[in-house]
């Protein structure tokens, strides 16, 4: 067993784990921050995606040890300080951006890397960015949509789907 320490949602956190522990098992089991949610253990849905040292990763495909010392950011410290939705959250909400919403913390936190590093993405841009993210409800027009709104963009003349 090896001790990791890591900063998560700005709280100081630590455990100890396996050497093949999962950065999203090490959440979901150790720390029970249950949003980051494990669709396929192979980096091809997207639904378990954290923020680490600012990045955006598929917390299915690291290691636990991997982000010792880290910085990270799962769904649960998305909201804002008053516990009322973010920017993303109330876009996805108002534009119906989620249906069974098994996808929506990774869509979300996808989103949130999207915009640090293009606060203006073209819908081309947004398609091209969520390709590592699978949800099996939706055709992601209204995720897409939601992104867009977010954004600031007015998406009044984009038809609902």
């Amino acid at each position: 067993m090896t001790q990791v320490k890591m900063t998560v949602n700005g709280k100081e956190m630590s455990g100890d784990v396996e050497g093949r522990t999962l950065l999203a098992q090490f959440l979901r089991d150790d720390l029970e921050l249950t949003g980051t949610h494990i669709g396929c253990d192979t980096s091809q849905c997207g639904a378990c995606v954290v923020h680490v040292n600012g990045e955006a990763v598929k917390a299915c495909t690291m290691f636990a040890v991997e982000a010792n010392g880290a910085e990270v950011a799962t769904i649960e410290g998305q909201a804002n300080a008053d516990g009322s939705l973010n920017k993303i959250q109330q876009a996805f909400q108002d534009h119906h951006g989620l249906q069974c919403g098994f996808c929506t913390p990774g869509m979300v936190m996808s989103a949130a890397a999207l915009l640090k590093d293009n606060p203006k993405p073209s819908e081309a841009e947004v398609r091209h960015y969520l390709d590592g993210n699978i949800c099996r409800c939706t055709g992601y027009h209204n995720i897409v949509k939601a992104i867009m709104a977010a954004s600031g963009q007015d998406v009044s003349a984009i038809a609902a789907e």
